[in-house]
């Protein structure tokens, strides 16, 4: 102790411990919440490039789906007589 208090020497150093305790566990304290507060960013990261690919199939099969009906609403018949008389000439 630092100088003669009318306190118990007793509660004064179990006040000193229990402060000392509090500063050597701040450090790791610290760290967890860092960690938790990482490990949180990168499964929410994590879920939004799965959201982000789901959406970018969605749009690629309506594409070729209407790609597809495009196609298959052309007449042929006129498409293969152009073609002969392209390749004809």
């Amino acid at each position: 102790m630092a100088f003669p208090t009318s306190v118990n020497d007793q509660i004064t150093d179990s006040v000193t411990q229990a402060n000392v305790k509090v500063l050597g566990d701040a450090p790791a304290m610290a760290m967890g919440n860092l960690f938790q507060a990482t490990s949180q960013a990168l499964g929410i990261a994590a879920h939004n490039a799965t959201t982000a690919q789901q959406q970018a199939a969605i749009t690629a099969q309506a594409a070729t789906t209407m790609g597809v009906t495009t196609l298959y609403s052309l007449d042929t018949a006129s498409t293969g007589m152009a073609t002969k008389s392209i390749l004809g000439a």
